[in-house]
């Protein structure tokens, strides 16, 4: 049955994987985290390795990288049992990989490992993700223009996520948030983005940590009124985010967004009839008499 479902999950993402191939950070990102397989079943290159095997071949694993690479597939394993999209499964075994093969390369040869380690780092600083540059229905907030909006009109309810370009878990959230505003956006419910990262200021107004120990980006929060009403995750009393899944059906569970969107589109105002924007927008659609930063500007 597991194997049926990978089947059947590998075919549904087919068209996403086969754009990948076009990106560099993806295509490097496989190179690097197969590397020590690439070198160890290369002919011309695996003859002058070192090995453990009794037999001697040191074209194919020994048992101590054996266990590593089944301990590495456990892991990612174990990880990806709460990854949501297809970015998050792929972010967890890239990552996951590089480690293993840092310890591979390392038990192989000290030189080796010292090479793979440079290039992973070299790799982290100059290679980002890829942003998510679909439709959206999304505004971008400024810090001179978040408190503007949100007391604009008390009859809207926002839902606004405070991000971080820096973080991979809002770059793989970003395509289920943008789902969502498609989906629910009207005129009494809106979607709005700040980053937390760039405007630390508004972050720190909000009670929304941008460090990486707290794990509170990325951070939903309803506004009715202009006040907020809930945010996920929560905050213990340690300022630490409680665990919880950033996934589809539990923003809508949680956020009630049904509900609110049944309440909210009987109400009559600015952005009610504005057109969704075009399938492969590059840009967020603004109104146009209320100026906002765009993804570029970000």
């Amino acid at each position: 049955m597991g194997l049926i479902t990978g089947v059947i999950a590998f075919f549904y993402h087919l068209p996403q994987i086969y754009k990948w191939l076009f990106k560099p950070y993806y295509i490097l990102s496989i190179l690097m985290s197969s590397a020590f397989l690439i070198l160890r079943k290369c002919p011309g290159l695996c003859e002058n390795l070192n090995t453990e095997r009794e037999d001697g071949n040191p074209c194919d694993f020994d048992w101590r990288e054996v266990e590593i690479l089944m301990f590495l597939s456990a892991i990612v394993m174990m990880k990806n049992r709460r990854a949501i999209t297809l970015e998050q499964h792929a972010g967890n075994l890239f990552m996951f990989s590089k480690v293993a093969n840092v310890i591979l390369f390392f038990r192989l040869d000290i030189r080796l490992g010292i090479f793979y380690f440079a290039l992973c780092i070299a790799f982290v600083m100059t290679c980002k993700p890829p942003l998510y540059m679909g439709p959206e229905y999304i505004k971008y907030f400024s810090e001179k223009t978040i408190d503007e909006e949100l007391n604009h009109d008390t009859r809207v309810t926002w839902i606004v996520e405070f991000y971080a370009n820096w973080s991979p878990q809002c770059q793989s959230f970003a395509p289920v948030f943008a789902d969502l505003s498609l989906k629910y956006n009207c005129a009494g419910l809106r979607f709005g983005k700040i980053d937390a990262g760039r405007y630390g200021e508004v972050a720190q107004r909000y009670k929304v940590s941008t460090s990486p120990l707290a794990k509170q980006l990325p951070t939903l929060v309803l506004f009715q009124s202009g006040r907020e009403v809930m945010r996920r995750p929560m905050v213990d009393n340690k300022c630490r985010a409680v665990s919880w899944t950033f996934s589809e059906e539990n923003i809508i569970r949680e956020f009630n967004l049904n509900e609110l969107f049944e309440a909210s589109k009987k109400i009559k105002g600015r952005g009610e009839n504005s057109p969704l924007p075009p399938e492969g927008s590059k840009e967020p659609q603004h109104e146009p008499d209320t100026p906002a930063e765009s993804k570029k500007d970000q």
